[in-house]
């Protein structure tokens, strides 16, 4: 990821009096392109890092503006250590290894053991318990196409089963709700498009690079939107399934009915993703009101209930 590999930068610039955009770019195997899209980043969240040309020349941090290592408190280090962890979980690569360990020797010694509990008390895992194996490499051929401007060509698969081939100017990894995305622009679509990696196949990095166009950032928060779409439903729920309930919708909303029922005020919208999730409790959920919502899930099991009985009398 980026961010790692800026963090990175910032240190060694701490670290060497100056520095060349070659050497950068061999220790982090990247561009040296990259390496100057990346100073431009670091100098506008304020590093000023300034620019040497000529024999010996390179990159250095300003002198007057030369950052001691004490600026990063307990909690900055804690921080950054505990974002670079969770990230090697599921994007393994040298240049994540190499920043936890630049951003440890960054640690004074008197302060080692108190960041390391601070960076321990929180653990963010993003890889998944089970699924679909490709996730990993596709985030590791992506990454390598963002660092160097290649594009993707891959099969994708939409919502209905249709399969498309498209070839992408990748922009932006994205983890949502603990699904990988990817923003990019779509050449057969003339357009930015969010793709869902595990709705992928077959993604390689194309020869050649691409230009990076103006860049418009995905549209990721509804929740004013979502909220405004959604009803009340009532449903009453065997305990076994409270945890999976609890995803949806606070404690606040269940009711005690009897031993081992809750009635539940749930959050819903009539779309077939909210049908679903009722779905996937099985017999221990039942919707009481709205009853033309109780219908359709009526109809859905009747429909369900008679592929298979069509199994049997074939």
């Amino acid at each position: 990821m980026k961010v790692d590999r800026l963090v990175s930068i910032i240190m060694i610039l701490l670290d060497k009096k100056r520095i060349g955009a070659q050497e950068l770019a061999d220790m982090f195997e990247v561009s040296p392109r990259t390496i100057y899209r990346d100073i431009d980043a670091i100098n506008m969240a304020g590093v000023p890092v300034c620019s040497i040309s000529g024999v010996g020349g390179g990159f250095e941090i300003m002198k007057k503006y030369k950052i001691d290592k004490k600026v990063f408190s307990t909690a900055d280090l804690s921080a950054i250590l505990m974002g670079l962890s969770s990230l090697s979980d599921m994007m393994r690569g040298d240049e994540l290894v190499n920043a936890l360990a630049k951003v440890r020797s960054f640690i004074p010694a008197d302060r080692a053991k108190d960041v390391e509990l601070k960076a321990n008390q929180v653990l963010i895992d993003v890889s998944p318990w089970m699924g679909n194996r490709n996730i990993q490499p596709y985030l590791e051929i992506i990454k390598t196409a963002l660092e160097e401007n290649r594009l993707l060509s891959f099969e994708y698969i939409d919502r209905y089963g249709n399969r498309t081939i498209r070839t992408t100017e990748p922009y932006q990894l994205v983890l949502k709700g603990s699904h990988w995305y990817f923003q990019g622009y779509c050449l057969k679509r003339n357009d930015f498009r969010l793709f869902k990696l595990s709705r992928t196949m077959n993604l390689k990095i194309q020869e050649g690079f691409f230009i990076p166009r103006e860049y418009q950032k995905p549209q990721l928060e509804f929740a004013d939107i979502l909220e405004s779409m959604q009803i009340k439903i009532k449903i009453r729920i065997h305990q076994s399934v409270m945890d999976r309930v609890l995803d949806y919708c606070t404690y606040d909303h269940f009711l005690p009915d009897g031993e081992e029922y809750y009635i539940v005020s749930f959050p819903f919208i009539e779309n077939e993703y909210h049908y679903n999730i009722l779905m996937s409790f099985g017999d221990k959920c039942e919707c009481l009101e709205p009853l033309h919502i109780r219908e359709a899930i009526k109809h859905r099991i009747h429909d369900i209930a008679m592929i298979y009985e069509k199994k049997e009398t074939e």
